[in-house]
């Protein structure tokens, strides 16, 4: 056997036993890949937490992984506990109208064009005896048939994001506690493929990038639902904490804003506070174009030195390919773009941030 040989029968070895190890994890890819993003973001905090434990790495992990799943489950059990003391509010009203009807809402009857063809389906349905009934068990809606299959499959969908949920945590305390034993391995690996020089190059950019687009879109949008969720206890809309922490959550997905603060409008005009309605879109639409437009885009570009056009086609369009986990790595990949782009015109490199670089 030749050497040719020997290395491509090597070569399609080491290709076969990537691609078995892909096949059979790839369930849990999208876990592995949120605790890396959160492992990235924290890293600092992390090394601050060993320090102060005394190095204690099986310490600091626990702990700080417990502190990370904190601030998500402690909210999500702050919304479900509001839930469940309006549900049975919900229920009743629920019961009321498909018993007796839902009247149609002054303002539909005023809405420019679609006011009339609106008031007419209404008529002819909701304000119907049953026929909220009628329209969720005999009406086909998004593929299901029935109220019923749109439960079964949330409550699968809910168990499957609830597992994915605890294994994303628990590959985030063993990120923390063998992270440095896994970024030199990482390094080991790039430099072989890489220059040592272009590997440390690029590797520099990721966790800047996390960073930055973890602050940018966490951080900025739970500030507009704090935001937003002043104008929603001035408007008088009932439960506005539980609105805000909605607000808050979606906000961070784009386009995620206007469709809690839309929606409590909708709720608001429903029940006869018109103006406030409108009081709560104005504000709400105010917030999200600083937020969006400004704020955002300025603390990820000025962090990865990206310019504007870069920021948002990486939160857009890792948002539409790859979903919600497209939000953190469509900015990376960006920004490794980017580099790649200077590293072929040097001469650009002195003006990172601009659109089109400089003169010289």
């Amino acid at each position: 056997m030749t050497e040719t040989q020997r290395d491509l029968l090597s070569a399609g070895f080491s290709l076969t036993l990537i691609a078995l190890a892909a096949f059979v994890t790839h369930r849990f890819f999208l876990p592995l890949i949120w605790a890396g993003i959160l492992c990235v973001a924290t890293w600092p905090l992390y090394v601050r937490m060993r320090q102060r434990f005394g190095r204690h790495d099986l310490i600091a992990a626990a702990v700080l992984t417990l502190l990370m799943a904190a601030v998500f489950i402690v909210p999500v059990l702050l919304g479900v506990t509001q839930a469940a003391q309006q549900a049975p509010e919900l229920a009743n009203y629920v019961v009321t109208a498909n018993t007796d009807g839902i009247p149609v809402p002054v303002f539909i009857h005023h809405l420019p064009v679609i006011g009339e063809a609106i008031t007419d389906w209404w008529q002819a349905t909701l304000s119907q005896p049953h026929g909220l009934a009628h329209l969720m068990s005999e009406r086909q809606i998004n593929g299901f048939h029935s109220a019923s299959d749109m439960l079964k499959v949330a409550g699968v969908g809910f168990m499957h994001r609830l597992v994915d949920f605890g294994l994303a945590f628990l590959c985030l305390f063993f990120f923390y506690k063998d992270g440095e034993v896994l970024n030199r391995q990482i390094s080991a690996l790039g430099s072989h493929w890489l220059s040592p020089q272009r590997w440390q190059h690029y590797a520099e950019k990721i966790p800047t990038a996390i960073r930055a687009t973890v602050n940018g879109l966490v951080l900025v949008g739970l500030a507009e639902g704090v935001l937003i969720g002043i104008g929603y206890a001035l408007a008088g809309l009932s439960s506005p904490a539980l609105w805000a922490a909605a607000t808050g959550i979606l906000a961070i997905i784009p386009f995620g804003a206007p469709l809690a603060f839309l929606s409590a409008a909708g709720v608001l005009a429903f029940n006869g506070a018109l103006p406030a309605a409108i009081a709560v879109v104005v504000w709400g639409s105010i917030v999200l174009f600083v937020a969006d437009h400004f704020v955002r885009p300025g603390i990820i570009g000025n962090a990865t030195r990206l310019p504007f056009l870069a920021v948002l086609f990486g939160i857009l369009g890792g948002v539409e390919t790859l979903g919600l986990v497209g939000l953190f790595i469509g900015p990376v990949v960006m920004v490794l773009f980017v580099t790649l782009w200077h590293e072929a015109h040097p001469a650009n490199t002195q003006d990172v941030g601009s659109p089109v670089a400089k003169p010289r």
